[in-house]
């Protein structure tokens, strides 16, 4: 069989931690140096036509489907494949990118809500109190995930200087708690954008139960479709310039900047590479349709391009790694429930999102970084030195 030959050389080249296979046939083979410290069961043949056109979606379609199972570290195997210098990850012979998608008003709105339209019941199961899906800011080691969230969002808050009766635009404001924050303990005026129905009600709803309705609007929008006219003080972005795509990543900066206040400050919160832009095919067609995380001098450019400065530039790459590792310890606690929801399919395949990206923080394949961001002069507005913003 031709498989046998293709298979041996595709797995000792792919991970750089001791494993064994067992393969369809039955035939257990070890690789690598030491003790196994993961065991991978092949159920069946996957064809190789399929691992060469894209091996991300053939490997994580078969996760999903059970033709491979996993006994041990998924995190620490997947990361391990990252680390591999000749991994399906690395070699140019397996790595494939899909054609450019489509990011028009229409195709971003599709791409959202097949994302995070799925459910604020799903959500609610392993996200935190606060229903942030962001990464969060560890202070401490003890600190919890509520507490890390907690953290960020006053983190972002503190970095603008915020003063009080100000006015704020958080573009793609998620399940508002950012934005609910700033008006209710620091007194700004806010503005939200979302164009998730899920989100813009539960952010509806919670305006009234608090009765903000005074300082808080959310609106169910397209970023692209704010008003030219309309200028704030403070604008904040979290995790959203990734589903934007390359060729809109230019006109997303445009939009901050067409609506940031000359002296104002921008926080954009976002993941990023270090090594350049990327694609993952798996990622792009079962979990985000259309995402496309931009190299970190690329976002740069970008800033510098259309009239803004960068303040400060800071990164929380094993912050998201342990966010992602603590939503996967909620996620597998609710298994059950999720499997109720959905399928067996759908949880080994969100299980797998939530391992594989923790482990592509851990192996710095990914970054995540907050842009500060000045319109004018870098920091003109902001004080001298860092000390402000961990200021209790």
């Amino acid at each position: 069989m031709l498989e046998k030959p293709f298979y041996n050389e595709f797995l000792k080249r792919s991970f750089n931690m001791p494993m064994e296979v067992t393969f369809w046939d039955g035939k257990t083979k070890k690789y690598g140096k030491g003790t196994p410290k993961a065991h991978i069961t092949i159920h069946k043949v996957i064809p190789i036509r399929e691992i060469k056109r894209n091996a991300s979606i053939a490997l994580g379609e078969a996760y999903m489907n059970g033709t491979i199972e996993v006994d041990g570290n998924l995190e620490d195997l997947i990361t391990s494949a990252y680390e591999a210098a000749d991994s399906f990850f690395r070699n140019q012979k397996f790595i494939k990118f899909l054609p450019k998608a489509s990011h028009s008003e229409k195709e971003s709105k599709k791409d959202v809500q097949d994302h995070y339209d799925i459910g604020n019941q799903f959500y609610k199961l392993w996200l935190d109190e606060t229903m942030t899906y962001s990464c969060a800011y560890f202070e401490k080691p003890t600190d919890t995930l509520y507490q890390a969230q907690e953290n960020k969002i006053h983190h972002i808050i503190k970095k603008l200087n915020p003063q009080p009766d100000r006015t704020l635009l958080d573009i793609g404001c998620g399940w508002g708690t950012l934005m609910l924050t700033a008006a209710k303990e620091y007194n700004i005026r806010v503005t939200g954008v979302t164009l998730s129905q899920e989100q813009y009600d539960y952010v509806n709803n919670k305006i009234k139960e608090e009765g903000l309705e005074n300082l808080a609007t959310v609106k169910l929008q397209d970023y692209r479709e704010i008003p030219k006219d309309e200028k704030f003080d403070y604008i904040t972005s979290v995790g959203m310039f990734e589903h934007v795509g390359k060729e809109n990543l230019d006109e997303y900066f445009k939009v901050v900047s067409d609506h940031l206040a000359d002296g104002g400050t921008a926080l954009i919160h976002g993941i990023t590479r270090q090594q350049g832009g990327a694609v993952n095919g798996w990622i792009n067609k079962w979990i985000f349709p259309g995402g496309y995380i931009p190299g970190l001098t690329e976002n740069i450019q970008h800033i510098i391009d259309n009239g803004m400065q960068i303040s400060d530039l800071e990164s929380l790459r094993r912050h998201y790694q342990r966010t992602l590792e603590e939503w996967d310890k909620n996620f597998r606690k609710v298994i059950p429930e999720v499997t109720e929801m959905f399928d067996e399919d759908f949880v080994r395949m969100w299980d797998l999102y939530l391992q594989a990206c923790a482990a592509s923080f851990k192996a710095g394949n990914i970054d995540v970084m907050q842009y500060l961001i000045s319109k004018g002069p870098s920091g003109e507005t902001l004080p001298m030195t860092r000390d402000y913003m961990y200021k209790k």
